[in-house]
């Protein structure tokens, strides 16, 4: 039951027709043990590799309207897939995907280097808060679109009258998570978002570290349909403010 409130997985690997059709392909090399999706045209970065984990439904396939954007900003776009999602094996759950985004990582950093930066999309600013809270190599800076404070505290405002701390089975502190880090995050809360409601976003942002953070509250958007209100200046707002070449 938590799982089926939490995680809302597609089994369907990304078909050949599909990848060419976004011009990605399977990364690092093949269906056997693939990790995520890469654009084709992804060879030079000048600005360092976004490892983008996203949210809870659909698959990385899903997330390519990041490619365009983040790409012609002059990054190398890697898009994460979870255990169980887009035909992976593995388990749901925090264990199994912050210790898969681990690997993810380290592999990113082997294969290209710094700077690397992590990019969250609602469940994946989970992911991707305590991946850098554990990761042996450096994160660069985080990007965190609609993000939660905790899950714990989401949890209790959608059922206030439940004990949820007790039945929750995954925690997801991002607060707790980014403590720590001494890098900039950028914060990108939706105003009208109807599933986590921009209060945790706002709540996430003013426990993070003083000094390295900015939050952005986009206008008018809703948690799914925000990249209808993002701008292309937007995306690089907040790719500016992480980005350590401009710092």
């Amino acid at each position: 039951m938590r799982n089926r409130f939490l995680y809302f997985p597609s089994s369907v690997m990304p078909q050949p027709q599909l990848l060419a059709a976004e011009r990605v392909r399977l990364w690092p090399d093949s269906a056997v043990n693939y990790r995520g999706l890469i654009a084709d045209s992804n060879s030079l970065a000048s600005e360092g590799t976004i490892l983008l984990f996203h949210g809870n439904g659909g698959t990385a396939l899903d997330r390519s309207f990041y490619l365009a954007p983040l790409m012609n900003l002059g990054f190398r776009v890697i898009l994460a897939e979870y255990p169980q999602y887009g035909g992976r094996p593995g388990e749901l759950g925090e264990k199994p995907f912050v210790a898969d985004g681990l690997e993810t990582v380290c592999l990113a950093y082997e294969q290209y280097g710094k700077p690397l930066y992590l990019l969250g999309e609602s469940l994946g600013c989970g992911v991707a808060a305590a991946v850098c809270r554990q990761s042996p190599v450096p994160i660069a800076g985080i990007i965190l679109i609609t993000p939660w404070d905790t899950l714990a505290l989401v949890a209790q405002s959608l059922f206030p009258f439940l004990p949820v701390k007790i039945l929750l089975a995954d925690k997801y502190d991002n607060i707790a998570n980014l403590q720590t880090f001494r890098g900039r995050i950028s914060v990108i809360g939706a105003e009208q978002d109807e599933i986590l409601p921009v209060a945790h976003a706002r709540n996430l942002y003013e426990k993070l570290p003083h000094g390295q953070k900015r939050l952005w509250i986009i206008k008018g958007a809703g948690h799914n349909d925000w990249p209808f209100f993002a701008s292309f200046s937007l995306f690089q707002e907040i790719t500016d403010f992480v980005n350590i070449s401009r710092v």
